[in-house]
């Protein structure tokens, strides 16, 4: 039986502001966007969420929410060691460590380095030595695998810690209500309710093959979360032929500036993914999935090996551009870098058209 920890950073880069500057604390902040009313807010301190304000909303709605709100630019060269610190942390407990972003990461300690058996002990240390060291502070899920624990750690945020052990994962997966479920976006759940389906148990009701009619390729993921089945190790450092990452949206898109804003995230996740591993590629590949579930991807390959986060985010943009989105709902963006030093790849630029 595994021990796994997801650690999430609560309202990071709002937060890392607020400690930094004084005149924040306590108030409504949104780091990006302005307060003339242009531009995207990229994340919303919890003063501000209490308003409605969230990531990649407009800052005029979000200046029609809280007209209170303030603004301040990022600073992503002070997030990334505030990163770098906390990963420190990480590594005083175990080496089994996959972070997906700046601010979140999985850690295997089935056998942790300092002896304490305990993964409900070892995440308490973590939160304890994030809060003295560095002001900030984070929500942890304990569990048994890398999905279970990832829905814990939102579960009681901010500055939360939830253990959901073996014998419990069953009863709170199917007391859960669908839209919690990690993967399940604001179209896909509306969807379920549609059917009857409005928490884990009205899902389990329904077989392999059932989900899979009504949800495609999506529907073996479906099956298996509801039954707390995740094999996935934790994987420190993976580097294969590709990185990339994606994410399913609460809401549709349909502005592009807010859809750069997605991007900048994505893409500075991958970038945090490469650098650690030292290994950087000529290729991007911009996902994008329709509300129709109809997916395209197009890519860019360039003369040279990408070693800036400003690179894939420019060739991700630039892909962006090229497609026409005259009335078009994205459900679904991902950015991926490949064709690593070594490899070779004769595609410079395509688009793949498929139903999933």
């Amino acid at each position: 039986m595994r021990k796994i920890i997801h650690i999430d950073m609560d309202a990071f880069y709002a937060s890392v502001e607020q400690r930094d500057f004084p005149e924040f604390r306590g108030k409504a902040l949104a780091v990006g966007g302005s307060p003339s009313g242009r531009g995207v807010v990229a994340t919303a301190s919890y003063e501000a969420r209490k308003f409605g304000v969230k990531s990649a909303m407009s800052s005029h709605m979000a200046l029609q929410l809280c007209p209170n709100l303030l603004f301040t630019r990022p600073r992503f060269d002070v997030y990334k060691e505030v990163s770098n610190h906390i990963r420190s942390i990480f590594q005083r407990y175990t080496d089994l460590i996959e972070p997906l972003s700046l601010d979140e990461a999985y850690l295997d300690v089935t056998a942790d380095k300092l002896d304490i058996g305990s993964a409900i002990e070892i995440a308490r240390q973590i939160k304890l030595a994030i809060k003295e060291e560095l002001q900030l502070t984070a929500s942890a899920g304990v569990s048994v695998n890398k999905f279970v624990a990832k829905i814990a750690s939102d579960y009681q945020k901010p500055d939360g810690l939830t253990f959901i052990g073996p014998s419990k994962v069953t009863k709170f997966l199917e007391a859960l209500p669908i839209h919690k479920f990690f993967g399940v976006g604001k179209v896909t759940a509306k969807k379920m309710n549609q059917m009857g389906i409005h928490i884990g148990a009205d899902l389990k009701r329904f077989n392999e093959i059932e989900i899979q009619q009504h949800f495609g390729k999506s529907g073996k993921f479906f099956y298996n979360m509801v039954r707390g089945l995740d094999e996935r190790p934790v994987r420190p450092n993976r580097i294969s032929k590709s990185v990339g990452s994606e994410d399913t949206f609460e809401s549709d898109l349909t502005d592009p500036e807010l859809m750069k804003v997605e991007i900048t995230r994505l893409a500075e996740r991958v970038f945090s993914r490469l650098e650690r591993g030292e290994k950087f590629g000529k290729t991007v590949t911009l996902k994008i999935k329709y509300a129709d579930f109809t997916q395209i991807t197009r890519s860019k390959t360039g003369l040279h090996y990408l070693s800036k986060l400003e690179e894939i985010q420019e060739y991700a943009y630039e892909l962006l551009a090229k497609v026409d989105m005259q009335e078009k709902r994205v459900r679904l963006l991902g950015v991926t870098v490949s064709n690593f030093q070594g490899e070779s790849s004769d595609k410079v630029e395509y688009v793949q058209l498929s139903l999933f």
